[in-house]
């Protein structure tokens, strides 16, 4: 069954986002190497892996969980991505692109989690 444009259209938007943080982690002191940027990385990178993991998934609180827990890594993400700003790591600039992008992302994952929700809902009632 081909992928459908709304989740194609997230996937990008996801991987871009992954690869800005991969770009300026690079910028980063190496005494935070195995620190912020090696958290930074993970949880940007568990945003994709636990939303293509929901995405594949059949049963549809399965696919919740693992939505919810890409949400969650993208949140962990954005203190992290504050975190690095307040310490100058990044500049406002840097921190306004991916605020935004994490914003627009946050946004298309809640509105999946959202739509399941009520999908389990009707279920039940």
């Amino acid at each position: 069954m081909p992928e459908d444009s709304y989740h194609r259209k997230l996937k990008i938007k996801i991987d871009n986002y992954i690869q800005l943080v991969y770009s300026f982690a690079k910028k980063f002191p190496k005494d935070e190497l195995y620190g912020i940027v090696s958290q930074l990385r993970r949880a940007a990178v568990s945003v994709m892996l636990n939303y293509v993991e929901g995405y594949a998934r059949r049963k549809i609180k399965v696919k919740l969980n693992f939505y919810e827990i890409s949400y969650g890594s993208l949140k962990e993400t954005k203190y992290l991505v504050y975190f690095s700003y307040k310490q100058a790591y990044i500049n406002k600039e840097e921190y306004k692109e991916v605020l935004s992008m994490a914003e627009e992302i946050g946004a298309m994952l809640w509105s999946i989690i959202d739509s399941i929700d009520k999908q389990i809902e009707q279920e039940n009632n």
